[in-house]
């Protein structure tokens, strides 16, 4: 009987502890490292900053280059794991769980001075790898720094509170004292505001912007990719990162369980490259499936847009829409919660004299006048409603949007659904709705929309267009006269709406 050598790495198996702390497979750190210039790992002097470790797989797989690239620098390899582990490699971890991880990856022993670690200077236990269990500061009912909330985190010291030192001082220098050539690491990346699943504020982008203060040669981190279009708390971040072109390469994941298996996180992951001392554009990747599909070097800003595009396939297409120089269908979408009703509120079971039909969460209500708190132009005219919803999915084809359904004069809508358009006659907003149902009109919302949420913002790259005849993607592939790859890539993204592929329910307005 054969016997097969294999000695699998224990930090490819590890299960994430949550949604918001997912652990980094060994592949992706290398994929990572591989961004940095090579003569670092033959550099004795330069020093890297995990400031949030949990399984310590950056410093490990770090501390293999340095240990293959200082060989004939420091020839004796007890002499070179000393220096290297002793004076290069740095870690903040987010638990005390992790730290000792951390720890047991990059020492081979939980304790830095323990028996069986691999590096025999370190004369106490955390090595160079710390964890001090801080507290938030209370301010308000928030912390101070993170921002999470004192009704969830205040809790005792037996439960873990995510206070994590590394964004909880002002002066991140303060922890190791040192400058650093590299920072690199996988943030939390989001508190929940009010208990589990229900809502959650994003904290990421507070590790990077903290990163930058200590003013490394390089910065590399991974992260969710819904900053790309900002949202709730990230519209500065969003803004300072696509203006900075000191990031000279963002490697962009759709489908985030390329990179973390069985882990969705919606929008998709990235990681990218900042650098210091070099400006210019960047070079994007774009990943599919576990393959490199498309390359480009880009400003993460164009055509006047404040997003970032994350298909390099879509950047000639766009070119060829705006060269028509249309309006934006964005002009004529509604804010949020166009008349003003939250998705909680709900209108009567049954029709009154002079009621409004009101479409709402779970089907039709009817509401007074009285009772509508904004948009009062709108009732009376005749729009396309549709949810700002849409699909769940990171997959693709998916349908990019909810179906979209004609709403008569005198009615209205809660939250649950936004409004396109006021019309005097329902021709137009039908032949709208043949449009929205279109694969190139929900690819060019696609393009602006990196999380579920589909709100006014999304639809910016969308022309706007003669709404006396209805649309086709025949007739629009050959009005922008797309080539026959630009259509190919379109179709593979986006799946024909149908009711049979929409993930929301739709009133249906027969009902009364």
């Amino acid at each position: 009987m054969n016997k097969i050598d294999y000695n699998p790495d224990i930090l490819t198996c590890l299960a994430s502890l949550s949604n918001d702390e997912v652990f980094t497979p060994p592949k992706i750190v290398n994929e990572m490292l591989d961004l940095l210039p090579a003569k670092l790992w033959t550099d004795k002097t330069a020093k890297f900053l995990d400031p949030v470790s949990k399984s310590g797989v950056f410093l490990r797989e770090i501390a293999k280059r340095l240990n293959k690239g200082l060989e004939k620098q420091i020839p004796d390899k007890q002499k070179r794991i000393n220096h290297i582990l002793n004076n290069q490699l740095y870690g903040i971890a987010i638990t005390e769980l992790t730290s000792l991880l951390s720890r047991r990856s990059l020492y081979c022993s939980k304790t830095a001075n323990g028996r069986f670690t691999v590096c025999t200077e370190f004369k106490n236990k955390e090595g160079n790898i710390k964890f001090n269990n801080i507290k938030h500061d209370w301010v308000n009912g928030r912390c101070e720094y993170c921002g999470a909330s004192q009704e969830v985190y205040d809790r005792g010291d037996a439960l873990e509170s995510h206070a994590y030192e590394f964004i909880h001082i002002q002066n991140p220098g303060e922890v190791f004292k040192m400058k650093f050539d590299v920072i690199i690491g996988n943030p939390p990346y989001q508190l929940s505001d009010e208990g589990y699943s229900r809502s959650a504020s994003p904290i990421y982008h507070k590790f990077i912007q903290q990163a930058k203060k200590l003013n490394p040669r390089f910065l590399t981190m991974i992260i969710p990719a819904r900053w790309y279009s900002g949202g709730k708390g990230l519209d500065d971040f969003r803004e300072e990162m696509l203006q900075d072109n000191r990031i000279r390469e963002v490697h962009d994941f759709p489908d985030a369980t390329d990179v973390f298996p069985g882990v969705q996180i919606k929008g998709g992951i990235c990681y990218f490259l900042w650098d210091r001392d070099n400006k210019g554009l960047c070079k994007i990747a774009s990943h599919s499936r576990g393959a490199i599909s498309s390359t480009m070097e880009r400003p993460l800003l164009d055509f006047g847009a404040d997003t970032f595009i994350r298909f390099n396939e879509a950047i000639p297409i766009v070119n060829k829409v705006r060269k028509f120089k249309e309006p934006s269908i964005k002009d004529i979408v509604s804010m949020s919660k166009p008349f003003g009703l939250r998705t909680n509120f709900l209108g009567k079971e049954k029709p009154f004299q002079n009621c409004i039909k009101l479409f709402q969460n779970g089907g039709i209500g009817y509401i007074s006048k009285d009772e509508i708190e904004s948009g009062h132009e709108a009732i009376s005219k005749y729009k396309v409603f549709i949810p700002p919803l849409g699909s769940g999915s990171d997959s693709f084809p998916h349908p990019i949007l909810g179906k979209p359904f004609l709403g008569e004069p005198n009615t209205a809508c809660t939250e649950t659904y936004i409004y396109i358009g006021l019309f005097e006659n329902c021709r137009e907003p039908e032949n709208l709705i043949s449009y929205i149902k279109t694969k190139f009109f929900r690819f060019l919302v696609l393009l602006n929309k990196p999380a579920q949420h589909a709100t006014k913002r999304v639809y910016y790259f969308v022309p706007l267009q003669d709404f006396s005849k209805s649309w086709t993607d025949k007739e629009l592939y050959k009005k922008y006269k797309l080539s026959k790859e630009e259509i190919d890539f379109i179709e593979s993204m986006i799946r024909p709406m149908t009711s049979e592929t929409q993930e929301e329910e739709i009133p249906d307005e027969s009902e009364d």
